[in-house]
């Protein structure tokens, strides 16, 4: 089964979204050792930094990039939970803004 990985790369000048794809076994979801591998094959060298928020650091300092933050796993079912699904939920929850006097 396929799984493309959404995530965002922290550099200084900003953030730039990419995307990585990762096959798997039916029902099975991507884990550490098959993320870190995704992205050494990107030519990106990380470590797992926070596992709650799926954080990635470089292993070597001086990179060009402070961090990997993956942001969705998408496998083409509908149970997969985005963060913009996630914002907008949020977001509804949120006291609104006035929209004037």
């Amino acid at each position: 089964m396929e799984c493309i990985v959404h995530f965002e790369v922290q550099h200084a000048e900003g953030v730039k979204p990419l995307r990585g794809l990762l096959f798997l076994e039916e029902g099975k979801t991507p884990g550490e050792r098959e993320l870190v591998e995704m992205f050494k094959d990107m030519k990106f060298n990380v470590r797992l930094d926070n596992r709650e928020k799926w954080i990635f650091k470089p292993v070597a300092p001086g990179e060009s990039y402070s961090e990997i933050r993956i942001t969705s796993f998408d496998n083409g079912k509908k149970s997969s939970t985005t963060e913009g699904e996630l914002k907008s939920i949020v977001g509804n929850l949120l006291p609104q803004k006035p929209t004037g006097i």
